[in-house]
C-alpha cells in the first residue's frame, strides 16, 4: 500500500477527464491507502470536490497568482514542495502536454524512474506493472519501478475513471506556497476560436487527410462529427496543404488519440499517421482507394467517394439521435 499523489488538469475552467483517470490509477497502486489529489490554478477550490465525488480522499489546492496561466517553473517548484511536504510512495500525472513537460522536471530533481505514456497497469505483490507502447504502437513493454518513488504518466482515454459517487466526502485544504525567482512571465493568453469537444479526450473523432481537398471540405466532417458528439482530427498531409489546423493534427509528429471510434476520412494510411491513432478501439476507413494502407488496420472500411459517403453517414446518425 502507498499514499499517491495526483495532479489534476484544469482546462478553462473545467477539469480535464485525464485528472479523474489518473484518480483511478492512483487507487490501484495505493490499494486501500490514501489518494491525494493537488490542484493549481484559478478556479482550483471550486473544482476540489469533483475530485473527491471520483475517488481522491483529499486535496490540496492553490490559487496563487503566479499559477494564474501555467509555466514549468513555477508548477515545478509547487509541486516540489508539495511532494516534500506529503512524501508520498506515488505520483501519477496524466500524459498530456503539461504531464510531458512536468513529469521530466520533476524526476530529475528527485532522481527518480519515471513510465510515460502508461495505457494500464496491476498490482503483482509489492509491484505495479505498468503497460506503455513502443515502436509507434506496433508493440508493448511492461515496466516495473523497483526503487523509490513510483512515477508514472496516464494516457488519455486508456484507464477508465471511477463511478462519480457525490456521497463521497473528503477534507479540501489550501496550501502555502513558495514561487521565486521565476523564468518565465505569462502577461497574455489568446486562444484559438475551437469548438466541440478537446480533441485528445474525445471518445470519438472524424478525421480528415489529403482526400478532403480543402479548408472547406473540413465542414462536412464537422458536421459528421457534430452528429456523433465528437471532435474533427488532421493528418499531417491536411495540415501542410493548408485544409486544417496544426493543433488538429493526428500522429507521430502530433497528438496520440485513442478514442472509442475512430473514422479515417481520405486519409492514406501513411505510418507517421497511424502511429497517432493506432489504438483506438475501432477504426472506420472511408476512401477512394482499395488498396490505400488506412484499410489494414481499419476494423470496418467503406471504398467510396468520402463527400458522398459522409453526408449520408452524417443524416442518418441525426435521423437516429432524433428519434
Amino acid at each position: 500500500m502507498a499514499k499517491v499523489l495526483i495532479l489534476g488538469e484544469i482546462r478553462q475552467g473545467e477539469l480535464r477527464n485525464v485528472s479523474f483517470e489518473a484518480i483511478a490509477a492512483a487507487k490501484q497502486i495505493a490499494d486501500g491507502d490514501e489518494v491525494v489529489g493537488l490542484l493549481l490554478g484559478e478556479k482550483a477550490v471550486s473544482l476540489a470536490k469533483q475530485m473527491i465525488y471520483y475517488g481522491a480522499d483529499r486535496v490540496l489546492v492553490s490559487e496563487h497568482s503566479d499559477l494564474k496561466s501555467y509555466t514549468s517553473d513555477a508548477y515545478t517548484q509547487v509541486i516540489m514542495q508539495v511532494i516534500e511536504a506529503e512524501k508520498p510512495e506515488g505520483v501519477v500525472f496524466g500524459h498530456t502536454s503539461m504531464g510531458k513537460d512536468l513529469s521530466p522536471r520533476i524526476t530529475a530533481k528527485l532522481k527518480s524512474g519515471l513510465v510515460s505514456d502508461a495505457v494500464s497497469l496491476e498490482v503483482n505483490g509489492e509491484e505495479v506493472v505498468f503497460t506503455r507502447p513502443i515502436y509507434s504502437g506496433k508493440a508493448f513493454e511492461k515496466k516495473v519501478i523497483k526503487d523509490g518513488l513510483i512515477f508514472a504518466t496516464i494516457r488519455p482515454n486508456n484507464i477508465p475513471s471511477l463511478e462519480k459517487d457525490e456521497s463521497r466526502t473528503g477534507d479540501v485544504a489550501s496550501v502555502n506556497v513558495d514561487i521565486k525567482d521565476l523564468r518565465t512571465i505569462i502577461k497574455d493568453v489568446v486562444r484559438k476560436t475551437t469548438s466541440g469537444v478537446d480533441l485528445s479526450e474525445a471518445k470519438i473523432i472524424v478525421s480528415g487527410g489529403r482526400g478532403v481537398k480543402s479548408a472547406e471540405g473540413f465542414k462536412v466532417l464537422q458536421e459528421l462529427a457534430d452528429a456523433l458528439g465528437g471532435a474533427v482530427g488532421s493528418s499531417r498531409g491536411a495540415c501542410d496543404a493548408g485544409y486544417s489546423d496544426y493543433s488538429l493534427q493526428i500522429g507521430q509528429t502530433g497528438k496520440v488519440v485513442t478514442p472509442d471510434l475512430y473514422i479515417a476520412c481520405g486519409i492514406s494510411g501513411a505510418i507517421q499517421h497511424i502511429a497517432g491513432m493506432s489504438n483506438s478501439k475501432v477504426i472506420v476507413a472511408i476512401n477512394k482507394d482499395p488498396e490505400a494502407n488506412i484499410f489494414s488496420i481499419a476494423d470496418y472500411g467503406i471504398v467510396g467517394d468520402l463527400f458522398e459517403v459522409v453526408p449520408l453517414l452524417a443524416e442518418e446518425f441525426k435521423s437516429v439521435t432524433v428519434n
